[in-house]
């Protein structure tokens, strides 16, 4: 697709159910859809935080939620995981380079959802 095309035009005309399911963009969507993932990237692009500054920094996420968004985020290589050896450990989380990659993308989604998708009406 071209960087004017907007119009995914490679569709067969009946989507099967499991190429829709292994394209990556249907699993990078799937990724940035669940409730906590984008806020913990901004926060992590202002800088290096550590466990609980996180979760003091997001209202209503629980240590459980914000494990597995951070084991999420870690595995799929945008989140780095640094633990210091110190007494208890100390675990600091920044983004990798490919998280700071993303963040030129998710900015500019969110600059249409901003501006761009609320000027245009339906008709």
């Amino acid at each position: 697709m071209s960087g004017r095309n907007t119009v995914v035009s490679s569709l067969p005309a009946r989507v099967p159910l499991a190429d829709y399911e292994a394209c990556p963009v249907t699993e990078v969507f799937r990724r940035f859809g669940d409730k906590w993932t984008l806020v913990t990237l901004m926060l992590l692009s202002q800088r290096t935080h550590r466990f609980n500054e996180l979760q003091h920094r997001i209202e209503g996420i629980s240590q459980r939620m914000l494990t597995r968004t951070l084991r999420g985020l870690e595995s799929d290589g945008l989140v780095l995981r640094t633990v210091h050896p110190t007494v208890p450990p100390s675990v600091e989380y920044s983004l990798t380079l490919s998280g700071r990659d993303l963040l030129g993308p998710i900015s500019a989604i969110a600059t249409w959802a901003t501006t761009g998708a609320t000027a245009e009406t339906p008709g």
